[in-house]
């Protein structure tokens, strides 16, 4: 059996979304801005496919810019909201538990002058809003926190936060929804940001391709310039079967969506039971009440996660001992700022599910994990003697 639960590092395509990229490729190769037929016709299904993505948020089609992914949105918006603000506020806030697209970009941008506040979290991964009203000063330009933590889970309280924001004259909100947007059913208005960034391969969709949302085009300066598509807003040919694959995705996605979340959390804490039930010496590190639905964050006592994910692939179960972006580099910052001791850190694994898995996938899995984790741990106790 093949068990695939590492989903928040990317997603499996749909079957459709597959076949909707080779139409482009073969069919659809006219490009966009073409004055003839043919590009017209690849344009207006564009088109469509931004007004149907603009209806899962509840906002206009014209506030929805095609990127090449999460890194380049979040790059995009942080650095426009700091250049266009630069001579009057230089004051940045965002958490320790940020992807790096956002965290090495403030860094960048502190070593060019800005002053960079960064929050801490609790034990669960959530910052404190008290703490970020206090943070904001009358240099402040931009708060920007994730909607959803890619390694816990975690659910910010994004509402709150840009409720704060907008008491706040000229103090631009932005949300990385890369972990949120298909897990979380919300609309803009109940977030009130100014900014968001999501990823297609997060939810089925391809790979190199995103969008960013963004209120008021007016307060965004390109970070790609050129030809002038997406509205002057984000310049270069438009990514056609890209963009194809992402509609798909999204349509597919969005049908029936709250029934996805559901069974996607039903099998999560399903797996969490079983685990609880069949191996001892665990710490979840999830928040299963309040957590997004499709993250399970588990440290396990005398186990180096590392060493655990070569034997699960090896059963054909793929996880995670972090985030992917990261996971050849030393430690998780995410699981650092949570408190984590570094025995613990080395003993996580993250099962990140889709609605594609199944009851007895977890099953398979729980087995698995009990059978190598007793292996391990017996090993290093007969070591140790």
């Amino acid at each position: 059996m093949e068990v695939y639960l590492d989903n928040s590092a990317t997603t499996k395509p749909y079957n459709q979304v597959v076949d909707e990229m080779c139409t482009a490729l073969r069919d659809d190769f006219a490009n966009p801005s073409s004055a003839y037929r043919k590009g017209f016709l690849v344009e207006k299904k564009i088109k469509k496919i931004r007004e149907n993505i603009a209806n899962t948020i509840g906002v206009e089609d014209k506030s929805i810019i095609f990127t090449s992914g999460g890194t380049e949105g979040n790059n995009a918006i942080i650095r426009s909201v700091a250049r266009l603000n630069k001579r009057r506020k230089n004051h940045i806030i965002t958490s320790s538990i940020e992807h790096p697209a956002v965290l090495n970009t403030v860094r960048s941008l502190e070593e060019e002058g800005f002053e960079v506040t960064i929050l801490g979290v609790d034990e669960t991964g959530l910052v404190n809003v008290d703490e970020l009203e206090e943070a904001i000063t009358d240099k402040t330009c931009l708060v920007s926190i994730m909607y959803v933590n890619n390694e816990l889970g975690s659910v910010q309280p994004v509402q709150q936060i840009g409720e704060i924001v907008s008491r706040h004259d000229q103090v631009f909100f932005h949300v990385d929804a890369v972990q949120a947007y298909g897990k979380i059913n919300f609309k803009m208005k109940d977030i009130g940001a100014d900014f968001m960034t999501v990823s297609g391969h997060k939810i089925h969709g391809p790979k190199g391709i995103g969008f960013m949302y963004i209120k008021d085009p007016n307060r965004f300066k390109p970070l790609l310039t050129g030809g002038g598509q997406e509205f002057d807003l984000r310049s270069g040919t438009e990514n056609v079967p890209g963009i194809y694959g992402l509609g798909k995705a999204i349509d597919i996605l969005f049908e029936d969506l709250d029934s996805k979340i559901e069974k996607i959390r039903e099998n999560r804490d399903y797996l969490y039971m079983r685990i609880s039930q069949k191996i001892d010496g665990i710490k979840l590190n999830t928040d299963l009440l309040r957590g997004a639905c499709h993250i399970l964050n588990i440290s396990f006592d005398g186990v180096k996660g590392e060493v655990l994910l070569h034997y699960l692939d090896d059963e054909g179960i793929y996880v995670s001992t972090g985030s992917a972006c990261s996971a050849k580099k030393k430690g998780s910052h995410v699981l650092n700022a949570i408190g984590l001791s570094p025995a613990q850190v080395d003993g996580t694994i993250r099962f990140s599910l889709s609605e594609e898995n199944t009851r007895q996938e977890m099953d398979y899995v729980v087995e698995k994990l009990q059978k190598h984790i007793e292996m391990i741990r017996f090993f290093a106790k007969k070591n140790r003697r």
